[in-house]
């Protein structure tokens, strides 16, 4: 199936990542290899859902680098570190980079499987988040300068008396460009309103 998830191994070490990928595969996942982070980065299209393996101590760029070149590319791809060198400086690193978990080898075919499977949940998750946070920020591209400072207001809790007085408008106005607001968002009430803007733009409440 398409929709079926990716596990990308990547590890310098061939009999390593040749194992790992042939545990993964065990369970029925895709898996996809890369003997160097760079080969994975020159590779990765983006498809979600998906899980990153990687172990940490590589030559050229480490795991840990590599996930937070994924973060600072704005990339959230699950990620799991794998490593024999479980250091405390390294675990706290890894995590605060937004790993999933640290693996330490040698690791049990369970605690690999369990970690994948968490990866996998939480990246399907994040790709359902960030594709209605688009569509939240493509339906306030389409409201008017006029209706952003409305929407402001409102957001912020203000009745639209207040509103009108704070823009010098008539409270016809302001229920004109309310309505507006409303069937652009695609919403009912204000509540379902400010949710969605919390979402997506909460600098404007």
């Amino acid at each position: 199936m398409t929709n079926d998830p990716i596990i990308y191994v990547v590890d310098d070490d061939a009999d390593s990542r040749d194992s790992v990928a042939a545990l993964v595969s065990q369970m029925a996942w895709r898996v996809q290899s890369f003997a160097s982070a760079e080969d994975f980065l020159a590779a990765y299209t983006g498809y979600r859902p998906a899980c990153l393996l990687t172990d940490h101590r590589m030559l050229g760029m480490t795991g840990v680098e590599l996930l937070e070149k994924l973060r600072s590319n704005g990339v959230s791809l699950s990620v799991i570190v794998m490593t024999a060198f479980a250091e405390t400086d390294l675990t706290v690193r890894a995590i605060r980079s937004g790993a999933v978990t640290l693996l330490e080898k040698p690791f049990s075919n369970t605690s690999l499987w369990d970690a994948i499977r968490e990866a996998i949940t939480e990246d399907r998750q994040q790709a359902q988040d960030e594709a209605l946070k688009l569509r939240i920020e493509e339906r306030l591209t389409m409201l008017t300068e006029s209706e952003l400072d409305v929407l402001k207001l409102i957001s912020r809790g203000e009745p639209n008396k207040s509103v009108a007085a704070k823009l010098n408008v008539s409270i016809r106005t302001v229920e004109s460009r309310r309505s507006s607001i409303f069937e652009k968002m695609q919403v009912s009430s204000v509540a379902e309103l400010v949710r969605l803007v919390m979402i997506a733009r909460p600098d404007l409440c």
